[in-house]
């Protein structure tokens, strides 16, 4: 079984995807293989001739900082930054699959942030939407990477509105309170998709 994971930014979706992985899920994270991605030399020299040498560091590497200051402030700049990093990400996701499907993996779940945005719903047996109010998620988002709340704002607008997910997902998990509220939530939709798994795959 393909699982779709997936929310806006600070709804929690990496926290939803640790407990699956404890339940015994196989995760797939795009978010990682993203990172990974611009480690990648062709990558990296892509981006670099797109943006300009100032999103290098002195050593060669990426400044994260520096890129998403340019992407997350200009719609075009992030699709160009999409194209470039996309088919990297693609040929990973299925040679990990490919692994995965070999390996005797019954559920993988795909933390993808971006999964109804690019059209990748089609692909997967369930899709699970993690939900949280916007005030909770600006709050963790400021929290984890520093950034004040007009930039939270900014780069929650470049996603789909998380209620328009929430609207077409298979399962909604809410995350607007503690460890304490998710963790059974998490445990009941994996009973739930233990249960479904024998009749619900779509033929791949």
């Amino acid at each position: 079984m393909n699982v779709g994971l997936t929310g806006n930014i600070g709804s929690g979706k990496s926290t939803v995807a640790s407990l699956l992985a404890e339940l015994g899920a196989a995760v797939v994270d795009a978010d990682l293989l993203a990172r990974e991605a611009t480690d990648d030399p062709g990558v990296l020299s892509a981006i670099a001739a797109a943006f300009g040498s100032a999103v290098l560091q002195a050593d060669g590497r990426l400044d994260r900082a520096a890129l998403a200051a340019i992407v997350f402030s200009d719609k075009q700049a992030l699709q160009t930054l999409n194209g470039i990093v996309h088919p990297h990400v693609k040929n990973e996701r299925d040679r990990l699959l490919s692994e995965l499907k070999a390996a005797g993996s019954e559920v993988i779940v795909h933390d993808i942030p971006l999964l109804y945005e690019n059209g990748l719903e089609a692909e997967m047996d369930r899709v699970v939407v993690v939900d949280a109010p916007l005030e909770t998620r600006l709050r963790r988002v400021m929290l984890r990477s520093g950034i004040d709340r007009e930039e939270a704002l900014r780069r929650d607008a470049n996603q789909m509105p998380l209620e328009q997910k929430t609207a077409r997902a298979d399962h909604v998990i809410d995350n607007s309170g503690g460890l304490e509220q998710l963790r059974p939530q998490v445990e009941e939709l994996w009973r739930s998709l233990l249960t479904s798994r024998s009749g619900c795959c779509r033929s791949s």
